[in-house]
């Protein structure tokens, strides 16, 4: 099976990876292609330049290049059973992940004081000072248009939802929940193939 993350900034979308690379996932990210790209480019990783430099590379290369990136390192690594691909935040790069074969996108949220709350918690510079500060980036990744973010959109177009708004245990307890439906589907689909 492949996983493709996405959802809200802060939700636990790093926690819940963390898990299933602990499950034996596979690891492959979007943003880890944009941050290799931009230090390439000379330019330090920051959170502003590494969205700048995303819209602008969807807007010259089409909105699925950072997937088709990962999709051709996923082809080209050996054959492992179950992968995760994380950074998910524009609709074409779905599209381009939905033609990989058994591919579900799960999108990770909460609510937004616990995902604020957590952003001050981790205290990475790249995180918002305020909580204005906090709910402007979000607008902006949330509703973006053509090559820009648009988180929304992407979370609307989930297979599954994971909502982030307690403990370890109960949120571990949904992922599994989300595997187990993940598998009975590619099970069905592939009782449905061997019918034919």
């Amino acid at each position: 099976m492949i996983i493709g993350l996405t959802g809200t900034f802060a939700a636990g979308k790093g926690t819940v990876a963390e898990y299933l690379i602990g499950r034996g996932f596979q690891y492959y990210s979007l943003s880890d292609e944009l941050r290799l790209l931009v230090r390439e480019k000379g330019a330090m990783p920051t959170r502003d330049n590494l969205i700048k430099a995303g819209n602008a590379l969807r807007k010259k290369h089409g909105h699925g290049f950072l997937a088709e990136l990962v999709i051709k390192r996923l082809r080209g690594s050996p054959s492992v059973t179950n992968s995760l691909i994380d950074s998910v935040r524009n609709p074409g790069e779905i599209a381009a992940l939905k033609e990989l074969k058994d591919f579900f996108l799960v999108a990770v949220d909460a609510p937004v004081d616990i995902r604020y709350g957590r952003a001050r918690l981790r205290g990475s510079e790249r995180d918002p000072k305020t909580f204005s500060e906090f709910l402007v980036q979000e607008k902006r990744e949330m509703t973006g248009k053509g090559s820009e973010q648009q988180l929304a959109a992407c979370m609307a177009e989930a297979d599954f939802k994971i909502t982030n708004n307690s403990d370890y245990k109960k949120l571990y307890k949904q992922i599994d929940e989300v595997v187990e439906q993940i598998k009975a589907k590619i099970a069905k689909a592939a009782a449905a193939d061997g019918k034919r």
